[in-house]
């Protein structure tokens, strides 16, 4: 779910109110970050973020991190590791070919050690960290139980970008487990919390209850920069979203934990006290938002300034919605080879990543204007995918002339459209033969096309009353008249990636059912390695 530009304000916690009291809305707009707390190798904890620094690290530890950069140091450590990695596999395989057994066994020890960059992990971008994906409940406690359909009826307002999926992370000391929306789009982490709370949704826990006020961060702080402050001691947040619902609040120190097979790893967030607008919903069966854009205050980001992890991340979704997937921080999980990369951009007000499309076809039939470019958002926090009105026309069209044993259903508000089957259907592999796949064509690279395809099963959906409904939607709805926003149901059984680095998003298709740490060694050179040892 995309925020809109940060801009200023905003008043800080409230004093005590009566219960009841309505706050008067105002327009509201964001300013929030997320900063994060790491152990270093001497296990001290220094802010992952800029000031303010530790007033007690010595003043070697200082001058290394004033010098040290992180992207640098990333990218010449992926370069090094690529060209070592070449050259071990250069002698395993002169020695699997002409060596005796022990030599080749010694070859293929070395080929593993030097793409696993020696075990130094102490590397930048030597970490990552995988998280669940779990499939979020829909609003309403026996919608699931009573529905065949695992998507939600959606009217009027409640057409606006909602995700499917949240993870857990842990925040305080100690540690209370909280669930949180997957958000590529959102530029920070926040949590509904009790400071006290103005207007909370139910959420799937307590209120998160903040550290003293001396844990608040102050309106001096570097990155709260840019800000007007009423508090001089404080730092506050305020976003709007794009459906027009907001959340207010203020920066607090407190640990959140993320695992890694080498421990823990701590943050800090924001204590969300005032949400407004159908975010209320949205935050029914969870807690709060996870940030994942590339913008300097998100997750990823700041992970990555620090050295933690390699400026990437991606998630994986099932192609069952019932069946989660998984998250991760950093690029041990990303496949090295087989994924299609195309370059990304920050939009001119939003700030969020969008690529540029070239055609985009239902089947052979062309359905944006020729010659236009079409700028596409890849957006976990959005359920549907939404298309440019003249786009979804021609596509509506186009279904409607599929078969003439469908029949549009204006009874059917489940969708905007609907179509009646004249046979009994119960799931989308009944009726997915009738219809085309969706193709999003991006430029070409040298002479290779890259092609993001959506099959039928990933925009058609059946309702409860057994029709075939469109799971793409009118763009104009939420403000984005002239581009693609791919959501959870188009990005299901794919894993996305976005490399921040080199600007560029990719997708690969997957089961996600098993992440792995991936070798930088193609699968069928390793083969042939290991059966020549073997």
């Amino acid at each position: 779910m995309a925020a809109t530009t940060p801009v200023t304000s905003s008043p800080g916690p409230p004093e005590e109110q009566d219960e009841g009291r309505t706050k008067p809305h105002h327009q509201r707009v964001p300013n929030g970050y997320v900063m994060i707390v790491v152990p270093n190798d001497r296990r001290d904890e220094l802010p992952a973020s800029s000031p303010p620094r530790d007033a007690d690290a010595p003043e070697e530890e200082r001058e290394d991190e004033e010098e040290r950069s992180p992207r640098a140091t990333s990218s010449l450590w992926r370069a090094a590791v690529a060209v070592v990695a070449l050259a071990a596999l250069a002698v395993a395989g002169s020695v699997c070919l002409y060596a005796d057994g022990d030599a080749a066994t010694a070859a293929w020890r070395l080929l593993d050690t030097r793409e696993d960059g020696g075990g130094d992990e102490g590397a930048a971008g030597g970490r990552s960290f995988l998280l669940p994906l779990y499939p979020k409940p829909r609003r309403g406690d026996n919608w699931l139980q009573n529905s065949t359909s695992l998507f939600p009826p959606l009217t009027g307002n409640e057409l606006f970008p909602e995700g499917m999926y949240y993870t857990t992370v842990s925040l305080g000391n100690p540690p209370r487990p909280y669930f949180l929306d997957v958000d590529t789009c959102s530029h920070t982490t926040w949590i509904q919390c009790d400071a006290p709370c103005t207007s909370c949704a139910k959420g799937a826990h307590p209120l998160y209850r903040p550290p003293a006020r001396t844990n608040l961060v102050p309106a001096s702080d570097q990155l709260c920069e840019g800000a007007q402050h009423d508090n001089p001691n404080q730092c506050d947040y305020d976003i709007s979203y794009a459906d027009g619902s907001s959340s207010m609040g203020v920066h607090v120190r407190d640990n959140m934990q993320f695992i890694s097979e080498d421990g823990e790893r701590k943050m800090q967030t924001l204590c969300g006290y005032d949400q407004q607008g159908i975010l209320l919903n949205r935050l029914e069966n969870t807690d709060g938002i996870l940030g994942l854009s590339n913008q300097a205050l998100s997750l990823p980001t700041q992970l990555a300034s620090r050295g933690i992890i390699s400026n990437a991340f991606g998630h994986c979704m099932t192609r069952d919605p019932s069946g989660g997937g998984y998250l991760f921080l950093g690029d041990d999980y990303l496949p090295r080879w087989g994924m299609t990369w195309v370059p990304i951009r920050d939009g001119p007000a939003d700030d969020i990543r969008r690529a540029q499309v070239q055609q985009v076809n239902h089947g052979d039939q062309q359905l944006n204007v020729q010659g236009k470019l079409t700028q596409v958002i890849f957006d976990s926090g959005s359920t549907y995918t939404y298309f440019p009105n003249e786009a979804l026309i021609k596509l509506i069209s186009s279904l409607k002339a599929a078969s003439p044993r469908f029949v549009q259903d204006d009874s059917d508000k489940t969708l905007p459209f609907c179509m009646k089957a004249d046979f009994p259907v119960r799931s989308v592999d009944d009726v997915k033969r009738f219809f085309k796949p969706l193709s999003l064509e991006f430029e070409k690279r040298f002479f290779f096309s890259r092609t993001f395809n959506i099959r039928p099963e990933d925009y058609l959906i059946i309702s409860d009353k057994g029709n075939v409904c469109l799971g793409v939607l009118d763009g104009t709805t939420i403000g984005y008249d002239s581009v693609i926003i791919v959501g959870d149901v188009s990005l299901r059984g794919k894993l996305i990636a976005y490399d921040n680095d080199e600007n560029e998003v990719g997708w690969i298709d997957s089961d996600c059912t098993n992440p792995r740490r991936q070798s930088r060694i193609p699968s069928f050179l390793r083969r042939a390695l290991h059966n020549q040892v073997l």
